[in-house]
């Protein structure tokens, strides 16, 4: 059984979020929380799979960022979906930092964004649920989170990445020797579904690595068609 966490102090907006992910998903389990109390001892009590919060909870101006460091410090891994009226600009990159999966801002998007991102939180959780226990990657190899949870690693080194590169690096690695052509690379790109905006995120990517590793030379440019990677141990 999948069983989600909706930790929200505003009674409407839980019933909301809560009855967008019933119509998409009747099947999952929804345990809806109000406070920090009752959602701290629910955390330690059972194993969600996924976790939608609030930064405030009550007076409580920071009440969420406490559960995501308790939910870290379990090491279970699951991730948190935060959805808060505070500024993404401001506070999407301190909940990235945190391990965080992402954050929607309230008011600025709809049903249908809301829905997508959950899915895809959700997809992705079980493939890192089935993937446990799995044989940790060998040293010198690039580490990644099925997750994006955590920045991937290269030769034990941290690279610094954007949600989005993150994901086109993860889609070439997982296919490496093949190219990988643009419009596959389009379906991990939420905007700016353009040959231009995936050669700057592949730009982005190399440059990350490069600051690692100064001789990295592990994506290839396939001239017309799209990128490959060609990096080995």
């Amino acid at each position: 059984m999948t069983r989600v966490a909706v930790i929200e102090d505003d009674h409407p907006t839980s019933n909301q979020l809560a009855g967008w992910i019933r119509a998409a998903r009747p099947d999952l389990t929804i345990d809806q929380w109000f406070t920090r109390d009752e959602a701290e001892a629910a955390l330690a009590r059972e194993a969600y799979d996924v976790v939608l919060l609030d930064i405030e909870l009550g007076r409580e101006r920071h009440a969420g960022v406490a559960l995501i460091n308790e939910i870290n410090k379990q090491g279970t891994g699951v991730p948190v979906l935060v959805v808060s009226a505070m500024p993404a600009a401001i506070y999407r990159s301190i909940m990235k930092a945190l391990d965080a999966w992402d954050y929607l801002q309230k008011t600025t998007f709809e049903e249908a964004d809301f829905i997508e991102t959950f899915l895809e939180i959700l997809r992705v959780a079980r493939e890192r649920k089935a993937q446990r226990g799995a044989t940790a990657a060998q040293a010198g190899e690039l580490a990644l989170d099925p997750l994006w949870q955590r920045t991937p690693t290269w030769r034990g080194e941290r690279i610094n990445l954007p949600l989005t590169a993150q994901r086109i690096l993860a889609t070439l690695y997982q296919r490496q020797g093949e190219v990988v052509s643009y419009e596959d690379l389009f379906d991990v790109v939420k905007s700016g579904r353009n040959r231009d905006n995936v050669r700057k995120h592949v730009s982005t990517i190399r440059d990350a690595f490069r600051e690692v590793d100064a001789a990295f030379d592990g994506i290839e440019n396939v001239p017309m068609r799209g990128f490959r990677w060609v990096a080995r141990r």
